[in-house]
């Protein structure tokens, strides 16, 4: 039996996982709504709004008086963020750091003031507590920096791919940090970045996104 919060968005949840695994395949129809209803412990109208949840992403087709269809994938065949709790560490920074630098350069064109003020804030704080090495907060400082640079690119799929990829790779970080001396030894390479995006200089905030990721690259105990 499902909880009774979010009925629907669980049910679609689970149908969606399902569709994943192959329980249903593109093209299948769905059981009827009774045999839902049945399966997942709820009512017609939780079925329905979940159908309709899944409709809308494009995962399900309802035709009229012929049922409910699973859509053929154009695509992964998973939600992204259950897709990225299955990848490596490595898969997952590489990904990191290729955002990184597009961002970087989207940054440097369309941030404003207040962009640079948020990013200005997160990279002092990132410098005062690799100072002190506190580690954690030197992490969560730097994932916030690079959080408020995809938020300046103005391109809300950037933005919201980077800020998937940072959260799944955050507990990473966690434990292969061991101190705060990388976040010390390449605080000027992101102060460099941050002064090309304030200069609004793309070439320039791409090399420097570049180095940093080359120089974490470079590090055995990142």
């Amino acid at each position: 039996m499902i909880r009774k919060n979010s009925l629907a968005d669980e049910v679609a949840q689970r149908l969606q996982e399902q569709i994943s695994l192959g329980t249903y395949k593109p093209g299948e129809k769905l059981p009827t709504e009774p045999a839902l209803m049945q399966t997942f412990g709820v009512g017609r109208s939780s079925i329905r709004e979940a159908v309709r949840i899944l409709s809308n992403s494009g995962v399900l087709r309802v035709q009229q008086g012929l049922g409910t269809f699973v859509e053929a994938s154009t695509g992964i065949e998973e939600p992204l963020p259950q897709r990225l709790k299955r990848a490596t560490a490595d898969d997952l920074d590489e990904v990191r750091l290729l955002l990184e630098m597009k961002i970087a350069q989207k940054a440097a064109l369309n941030r404003t003031a207040e962009d640079l003020e948020k990013m200005e804030s997160w990279l002092r704080q990132r410098k005062e507590a690799a100072a002190i090495d506190d580690t954690a907060a030197s992490i969560e400082a730097d994932i916030n920096f690079h959080i408020s640079i995809a938020e300046a690119s103005n391109n809300s799929i950037l933005t919201d791919l980077y800020k998937t990829v940072a959260h799944h790779l955050k507990n990473h970080f966690l434990a292969q940090f061991k101190n705060a001396e990388t976040f010390r030894e390449t605080q000027q390479l992101h102060k460099n970045l941050l002064n090309s995006i304030s200069v609004q200089d793309p070439q320039k905030a791409w090399h420097w996104a570049q180095r940093i990721a080359q120089h974490n690259n470079e590090e055995p105990t990142k």
